[in-house]
């Protein structure tokens, strides 16, 4: 049940991390939005009439070469999309791991693989802070004014790179969660034990005891012992 609930987690994650990928709301001024996947722009005081376009590819994405050969977006783009890979593998197999049965796949540890989770928040979250660097690329201050590296300039925060900022921190801190909950149920596991261990060490100790005491070594001894207190008084002494 519990391993249920982890996978159902990880597919919700997969699935927002999706939406903010696709999200063409990550950055917006009145007219334009763009995002790190698409771009959409609609005429003033009508935002409902929007016209939509997507990168196809990496060559389309802006160019803004401060990690050559490659631009700061194309680096962003490729480890968002990464990320987002490895959380959707992660949770495919969390998921088979979970509902497959117990055994062929025995419930141990936190999960089948437990830093695949860990790497996919964290290249996630290098992803979201190289796409700020592409704030200062001929797109991006064409779109913004004025904007820089880690300066929006004109452009609001939009919800999609919000999302993505929420997904990142939750992909992190799941994995926390879940240590914390095998590591507590591991430590129940061991006092559990240790206590059955002590109610069935006392029953044998007792059981000892009443052995040693009922040997015929020492029924002889008490024997001898009250034989001799027999002798030793005086009305036993023959006339």
């Amino acid at each position: 049940m519990v391993g249920t609930v982890w996978a159902a987690l990880g597919l919700s994650l997969t699935c927002i991390s999706a939406l903010s990928l696709i999200s063409p709301a990550w950055f917006q001024t009145t007219t334009f939005s763009f995002g790190v996947l698409t771009y959409c722009s609609w005429p003033q005081g009508n935002s409902w009439n929007q016209s939509c376009g997507t990168f196809r590819s990496l060559d389309d994405m802006p160019d803004y070469n401060t990690l050559p050969p490659f631009s700061s977006w194309q680096v962003s783009a490729v480890m968002l999309l990464g990320g987002w890979l490895l959380l959707a593998f992660n949770a495919i197999l969390f998921l088979s791991w979970a509902l497959a049965p117990k055994g062929l796949c025995p419930r141990r540890g936190s999960g089948p693989m437990p830093g695949l989770q860990t790497t996919a928040a964290i290249t996630s979250i290098v992803g979201l802070l190289v796409f700020l660097i592409s704030l200062a690329s001929p797109f991006g201050k064409e779109a913004c004014l004025a904007s820089s590296v880690y300066h929006s300039g004109q452009c609001q925060l939009g919800w999609g790179y919000v999302t993505a900022i929420f997904h990142a921190v939750l992909a992190s801190l799941l994995p926390m969660f879940r240590w914390l909950h095998v590591t507590e149920v591991q430590w129940r596991t061991i006092l559990f034990s240790s206590d059955t261990e002590s109610i069935i060490l006392m029953p044998e100790m007792s059981k000892q005891k009443s052995c040693v005491k009922d040997s015929p070594e020492n029924l002889s001894k008490t024997d001898d012992g009250n034989s001799g207190k027999l002798r030793s008084q005086p009305g036993n002494h023959p006339q």
